[in-house]
């Protein structure tokens, strides 16, 4: 259905539609942290045919660090190599924007999106024991594993 690159654009986002919204909570069901870090940071949203299909959250945690807090694919868009494309826009206009290392982090059980951020260059940094169980109020499961440890991955700038 979303396989037309012609039509697709990725733009930074003003305003949060509900739409938006439920990408941003797609990739992270916690809406207080979703909105601390939305408030701080920079959404860009990748548009398809005048539809929202993915986004990212871009927040400088450090002079020369940024995060990507937060990436997500329509679910019925996925497959179709979006993703790569918000990740790796999201490396190059960190990069131009002069940032030195981007970060990122995903859960333990997240096969498709630990495999994706390393394809993009990331290399694992760091592991929270835990770190889903003690800040989620609900379980999160994941391919039937209960999601508890966050994985850290970082890229830094030749």
């Amino acid at each position: 259905m979303y396989t037309d690159k012609e039509d697709v654009r990725i733009v930074q986002v003003e305003v949060v539609d509900e739409s938006l919204k439920a990408l941003l909570l797609l990739a992270d069901p916690n809406l207080s942290l979703v909105e601390k870090y939305v408030e701080r940071g920079f959404i860009y949203g990748l548009r398809n045919q005048d539809q929202w299909v993915g986004e990212y959250v871009l927040l400088g945690t450090g002079p020369q660090t940024v995060e990507i807090m937060n990436v997500a694919v329509r679910e019925d868009a996925q497959g179709n190599g979006y993703g790569e494309m918000l990740v790796r826009d999201a490396i190059k206009r960190a990069f131009s924007e002069g940032y030195h290392r981007i970060d990122i982090a995903t859960g333990s059980t997240g096969t498709q999106q630990l495999y994706l951020y390393q394809k993009c260059g990331f290399r694992m940094m760091s592991i929270e024991r835990d770190y889903f169980v003690e800040h989620y109020d609900e379980p999160i499961y994941e391919h039937g594993i209960q999601l508890r440890d966050l994985v850290r991955l970082s890229i830094s700038r030749l």
